[in-house]
């Protein structure tokens, strides 16, 4: 992902006297800046004595949507796994809506990413199992890959043309 993981922070004091006062804040910077950019952007606030804010916006989370009351350590938590994960990772957040479980599915149960599930199919019965010659022919990978998937052994994550990304579903 090229795009920079950040959070719009606005002035809610000022939003709510007419004026866009906010400030665009890196999300995968530690915390204590996050709070101390928030805090200068407060402090330099066109309505005295501000001290409310809130995330109006967001870049570079890929498919996954910051909700309206996310705070910020939620959204930092959130974009730190975006960027360890930059190739599935707002995908993957999206499909299960929860850091945790998204966590343990990009360190336990990834299988990789390939040109499609019929690759994966074939790739994994091929590291597995003896197959001879003579019958190679006749495997139906795309048969197989349909059955895992509407199994639910796995599921899958398409991020662009032949990226597929396969995780077991456990």
């Amino acid at each position: 992902m090229s795009e920079e993981i950040r959070i719009y922070v606005a002035d809610l004091a000022a939003y709510n006297a007419g004026h866009l006062h906010g400030v665009w804040i890196d999300a995968t910077l530690e915390l204590d800046d996050i709070l101390a950019q928030v805090d200068a952007m407060l402090a330099a606030s066109p309505i005295e004595d501000a001290e409310e804010y809130a995330i109006h916006d967001f870049e570079g989370f890929g498919d996954y949507r910051l909700g309206e009351y996310e705070g910020l350590q939620a959204a930092h938590e959130i974009a730190c796994f975006i960027e360890e994960y930059p190739e599935f990772g707002g995908a993957l957040l999206a499909h299960f809506n929860d850091l945790e479980q998204a966590r343990k599915a990009a360190e336990e149960d990834y299988c990789g990413c390939h040109a499609s599930l019929a690759d994966y199919a074939q790739q994994l019965t091929e590291e597995t199992t003896s197959i001879p010659q003579h019958l190679a022919p006749y495997i139906d990978y795309r048969a197989m890959a349909r059955d895992m998937e509407y199994s639910g052994d796995l599921f899958t994550l398409e991020t662009g043309f032949e990226q597929v990304h396969v995780f077991w579903n456990r």
